[in-house]
């Protein structure tokens, strides 16, 4: 287990949903003092409970020992006030993907935190990150951290330095993500949908047109992928697993920045986020699911 580094010993993560949740896990089993904001104690305290379950679980696997479990919930703190996070070495942002919330809330954390080498980073999986470097008087020290659902279990991250990114940040997140987290990086340039979104959105979008039309029913098309290409996952299932409202977002920022045809949302996609039907968190999308898968 890693302790940290001189350099970052006190990370903030913004936001406590499926993603927020998953990085203030792994940031808090690495050693380091974790701060969790939301927006209001309800969903703090659904987001404190999403990490225990994913704790609890863990260690039932085999994959964490019980006296991880505990350091790590001895390293996580939860508040409701942005103002705590002064003191945080790094702040990882994770709210939903709007980009007027999130530049929101760069900008209101280059208020906050005191350190004038602070790192800030976007859980963002399609929005430009000089955008959100924009928001704050130090763009340069403010880059992409794209983490995948589980983040716990998956060991992949998306480096995304802007235009501005100095090299100092860049060498420094870098080494937090590849040496403090364990985790796996890859690097982008700063375009939408960046290496990973920008290859899978084109087919879940077009595993909905071939649902939309009718030409297959959605368990065939899964099976098609899972049985016939070896995918662990069906691209419907999948659309079900990320959230079909993420799925649209993500959708929308490429086709907003390429107007390539392949990146456009099908018309299903976005009648289905209207009605609510957003996936295993909603318990219906192109599935149906009880009422514990979407907890």
């Amino acid at each position: 287990m890693s302790t940290g580094s001189p350099d970052i010993q006190k990370v903030g993560v913004v936001g406590c949903g499926l993603m927020g949740s998953g990085i203030a896990e792994v940031c808090a089993r690495s050693g380091l003092h974790t701060l969790v904001y939301e927006v209001d104690e309800a969903a703090l305290d659904s987001g404190r409970e999403r990490i225990e379950r994913s704790l609890v679980r863990a260690v039932e696997r085999g994959r964490l020992a019980p006296e991880g479990a505990e350091r790590a919930r001895a390293s996580l703190a939860f508040t409701t006030d942005l103002d705590d996070f002064a003191d945080r070495d790094l702040s990882i942002e994770a709210v939903p993907e709007n980009e007027s919330l999130k530049v929101g809330i760069f900008a209101a954390l280059d208020r906050v935190v005191r350190r004038p080498d602070a790192l800030f980073a976007s859980n963002t999986s399609s929005i430009p990150v000089m955008t959100l470097g924009a928001a704050t008087s130090r763009p340069g020290q403010v880059m992409g951290l794209h983490f995948f659902n589980p983040v716990p279990a998956l060991d992949l991250v998306e480096l995304v330095p802007s235009l501005a990114t100095d090299d100092g940040s860049w060498a420094r997140m870098r080494h937090f993500v590849s040496t403090v987290l364990g985790k796996h990086a890859i690097v982008s340039q700063d375009r939408a949908g960046f290496v990973v979104n920008s290859l899978l959105v084109p087919y879940l979008l077009s595993a909905i047109r071939m649902f939309e039309s009718g030409f297959a029913v959605a368990q065939d098309i899964d099976e098609g992928m899972v049985r016939g290409c070896g995918h662990p996952m069906g691209p419907l299932a999948l659309v079900d697993h990320i959230g079909l409202d993420t799925t649209l977002a993500v959708a929308e920022s490429l086709y907003a920045e390429f107007r390539e045809p392949h990146y456009a949302p099908p018309p299903l996609l976005s009648r289905m986020v209207q009605a609510g039907n957003t996936g295993r968190k909603s318990g219906r999308g192109f599935y149906t699911y009880p009422a514990t898968a979407s907890r």
